[in-house]
């Protein structure tokens, strides 16, 4: 039995492996063309304003099917391809939105790379995916039909006679070799799918220089929190022990001196702990701890000078790292508006999809925002590049302005 379930098995395999480059070869062609012609098209009529609308579905597209190649790489053959892709903002919906989108896909190297592999799939992905099926029947003709032929007629006796020993060499070759037709696609695709080098490294400069400027600005933040401590609490402090001090002094000669020493260092008291409850807003909102960052935004949203609607939609709460980045990069956005834009009205919108935190922060102001070196929404990119987010500014001359972050992140489970 052991025997017969082996030759089940490979038979098995055979076939399977026949099954999967028939559909890698149909694939290739009634997908992969399609895809090639129109997203090569979409691009060359984007000057012109005609592919702003087919550019994103087609490159979205191409890079859904990019996917499925390296889902069945992984569950048929083994071989893991990378995905390369950089993460793409959510974008507002309007012209200025998808013109937005349209830039991103067309920047990204890896729109490139699936075009080109689209482009050489065609032919590869057919000779391939046609090779283990082609062989199988090859085989199986010149096995069982041939030695029919040969016995049944006289024409063309020689030439089915040969395809006897040639089937069974076909068949062979189908038998040892059709799973690594398959493999040798997926390794293939793998030269081109995974990313390159280039890439690779432009990923490891990019963490390497978010790193450096978290490091920096994590310094920069203790010095303001050690000066913020000397300046004020300390000094509050130092003052309030000094009072006391006094006071004992004068309590039994200068009662009234004393008295009033007391009332002055319960001043200071107070003092130094509205300053420690500012110094802690500052480095970890207490309504963000207590209410969760849907609650924290809430709160910001009232202290505004103007109304702000507020749309959240978070089944869980981020890990406190993230909710602290995230909600003083709605900080600084709200208070950018109200302070430079003129707005009347600004909205905040929270949402999480598909393992992505999204924030978007928008206004009806003057619009014109431009992220500068040592700016606050420089520093509030710095803040999502450690958690490998990203912040896109849509900003307008005339308005309207739409700051949109992005990072991934997982939430907590809402019971939890």
């Amino acid at each position: 039995m052991s025997g017969v379930s082996r030759v089940a098995g490979r038979v098995a395999r055979v076939l399977t492996a026949c099954g999967r480059g028939l559909v890698q070869a149909a694939v290739s062609q009634f997908a992969g063309v399609p895809l090639l012609v129109g997203s090569l098209l979409s691009i060359v009529f984007l000057p012109l304003g005609l592919g702003v609308l087919t550019a994103p579905v087609l490159l979205r597209g191409t890079r859904a099917f990019a996917d499925t190649q390296r889902r069945w790489a992984r569950e048929w053959s083994g071989v893991p391809i990378a995905s390369p892709y950089r993460p793409l903002p959510r974008i507002e919906p309007g012209p200025a939105g998808r013109v937005e989108l349209c830039r991103q896909l067309v920047r990204d190297p890896a729109t490139w790379r699936d075009l080109l592999w689209l482009l050489l799939n065609v032919p590869v992905g057919a000779l391939l995916g046609v090779l283990p099926a082609a062989l199988l029947v090859n085989g199986l003709g010149g096995i069982l039909v041939a030695p029919f032929l040969v016995a049944l007629t006289t024409a063309h006796h020689l030439y089915w006679t040969l395809n006897i020993p040639l089937g069974a060499l076909c068949l062979t070759a189908v038998i040892a070799a059709a799973p690594l037709i398959v493999k040798g696609h997926a390794l293939f695709c793998s030269a081109l799918l995974a990313p390159g080098r280039g890439q690779l490294s432009a990923r490891v400069d990019s963490l390497t220089d978010s790193r450096t400027q978290v490091v920096d600005a994590s310094a920069a933040e203790l010095r303001r929190i050690e000066r913020d401590l000397h300046d004020g609490a300390q000094a509050r402090l130092v003052a309030l022990g000094m009072n006391i001090g006094l006071a004992e002094q004068l309590i039994k000669h200068d009662p009234e001196a004393a008295s009033a020493l007391m009332v002055e260092a319960r001043e200071h008291s107070g003092q130094a702990l509205s300053d420690l409850r500012d110094l802690v807003r500052g480095i970890h909102p207490p309504v963000l701890a207590e209410r969760g960052l849907d609650g924290a935004v809430r709160a910001l949203a009232m202290s505004m000078p103007f109304p702000v609607d507020v749309r959240i939609e978070l089944p869980g709460r981020p890990e406190a790292p993230v909710e602290s980045a995230v909600y003083f990069a709605v900080a600084e956005a709200l208070t950018n508006a109200a302070k430079h834009s003129g707005a009347s009205r600004a909205w905040a919108q929270l949402s999480h999809d598909h393992g992505r935190l999204v924030a978007i922060v928008g206004d009806d102001g003057i619009g014109g925002v431009c992220p500068t070196a040592g700016g606050g929404l420089a520093g509030v990119e710095r803040r999502l590049a450690a958690f490998d987010g990203v912040l896109v500014v849509t900003s307008p001359v005339g308005g309207p302005t739409i700051i949109t972050m992005e990072l991934p992140c997982a939430l907590s489970s809402p019971k939890t």
